[in-house]
């Protein structure tokens, strides 16, 4: 039985909320991934998502500068997250009833993975 922490993706890039648009866009560039985990504010706060979706729909559509918006602005936040041991098919199932394409994996107390619908398919079938 495949679990969360069996087909995530360990490569968790990190920005911060104060970042700006194009900052965040420069390192998902410089990484090569398409999503950032927003880093915590302190141990009480929650960690954000920002994705190339949430730049296109939020940003560019809208006209706006990405070199004024900043990433908190636009973040998803709080996240929905994943237990490192849920089988696939009920991370499937919170993906299928949600309408998300991905989430965090936090152990240990922070994020440790990020698990998406692409990582189900080539990993998991």
């Amino acid at each position: 039985m495949l679990q969360a922490k069996d087909i995530m993706s360990a490569k968790v890039v990190m920005v911060e909320g104060t970042a700006t648009v194009a900052e965040a866009v420069q390192t998902m560039r410089d990484n090569k991934v398409r999503t950032l985990i927003v880093d915590r504010r302190g141990v009480e706060d929650a960690y954000g998502i920002v994705t190339y979706r949430d730049i296109v729909y939020k940003v560019i559509a809208k006209g706006l500068d990405p070199r004024e918006v900043r990433v908190h602005e636009i973040m998803t936040k709080p996240l929905v997250v994943i237990n490192k041991d849920l089988d696939i098919k009920y991370v499937a199932r919170l993906f299928a009833n949600t309408g998300l394409s991905r989430a965090p994996v936090i152990f240990d107390g922070k994020v440790q993975g990020i698990v998406s619908v692409s990582d189900i398919v080539e990993k998991g079938v």
